[in-house]
């Protein structure tokens, strides 16, 4: 579990009904749109061996009461290879 206020957290439902929990770690644009890549260790210390990244479109959307808030949504899997390889060439050192 990812107890640590200072990271920005998110759950996401999986396909078996269970949740995962996942750290935003940077938001980037691709092509005028906006992407999260998004990790799976929560800051607790995993192997990077065992750290799975993820990168899902960002779409604004607003609640009833008018606020902004964040969707995530999942891409195909020929823009994710794209994705990737940005992620990777741009952000690889950090």
């Amino acid at each position: 579990m990812c107890n640590n206020e200072e990271l920005d957290i998110i759950e996401l439902e999986t396909e078996d009904g269970g949740v995962l929990q996942l750290r935003v770690d940077r938001y980037f644009f691709y092509n005028g749109d906006e992407y999260v890549l998004l990790t799976d260790d929560c800051g607790e210390g995993k192997d990077k061996a065992e750290i799975s990244h993820y990168v899902m479109k960002v779409v604004p959307l607003e609640d009833e009461d008018g606020e902004e808030m964040e969707e995530f949504v999942p891409v195909e899997d020929e823009l994710m290879d794209q994705l990737i390889n940005v992620v990777e060439s741009t952000f690889g050192d950090e």
